[in-house]
């Protein structure tokens, strides 16, 4: 399967907005938006273009699928299945995405970004209700319990995160006990417990089109 390689602090930049994509380096003075918080290319920081209904459009998509991870084919298989699904097509969208695996990894604190929970998913480290899944876009459903296996719980880079990341407020859909290390899924989250900023509705218009 494909994978993006280049520099992430340039889709932070293109975007114009910080999406999160280093863990803990994007709180630091090292983040790269903030020492240079305009478009990226020789002339980025003089470019200033009126973008159209469509550039609105385009740019909101490819700012969710860097959020999550995504390429646009697996992207595009999501919003397909959103726009078959009985509900309002984007906010389906959101939820299948913040359902995935490796989000919900992310979400609950053993990672420090979406690709870091990705490989951790991957390796196995993780099981879902006591069966090991290493499967990235596993949706998790409501009542499912996401721990991290015994043999994994000296990874140095999940026991950072976990103290980088203490007290931090989780979802209101996810549970964490510090304890087991483990999440449980409270609820299928509603599109007022997903704070991700973005506008759904105009991923919608794009593919309409």
């Amino acid at each position: 399967m494909a994978v993006y390689h280049d520099a992430r602090c340039r889709l932070c930049r293109r975007e114009g907005m910080k999406l999160f994509l280093k863990g803990q380096r994007c709180f630091t003075d090292k983040c790269a938006f903030e020492r240079r918080g305009y478009a990226p290319g020789e002339h980025g920081k003089s470019r200033r273009v009126k973008e159209t209904n469509y550039g609105q459009q385009l740019r909101e998509k490819q700012k969710a699928r860097r959020i999550y991870g995504l390429l646009e084919r697996q992207f595009r298989q999501y919003f397909s299945k959103a726009s078959v699904t009985k509900g309002i097509t984007g906010e389906e969208l959101l939820q299948m995405l913040e359902r995935r695996l490796d989000n919900v990894v992310y979400r609950l604190g053993f990672a420090p970004s979406h690709q870091s929970a990705r490989q951790l998913v991957r390796h196995g480290h993780f099981q879902v209700n006591g069966r090991k899944v290493d499967i990235p876009s596993y949706l998790v459903r409501a009542g499912d319990e996401v721990q991290l296996r015994e043999r994994s719980r000296k990874i140095p880079v999940v026991l950072t995160t976990l103290e980088a990341r203490k007290g931090q407020d989780l979802p209101e859909w996810l549970d964490m006990s510090a304890e087991r290390l483990s999440g449980r899924v409270r609820s299928i989250p509603t599109r007022a417990s997903i704070a991700t900023p973005i506008n759904e509705q105009l991923i919608v218009e794009f593919y309409s089109k």
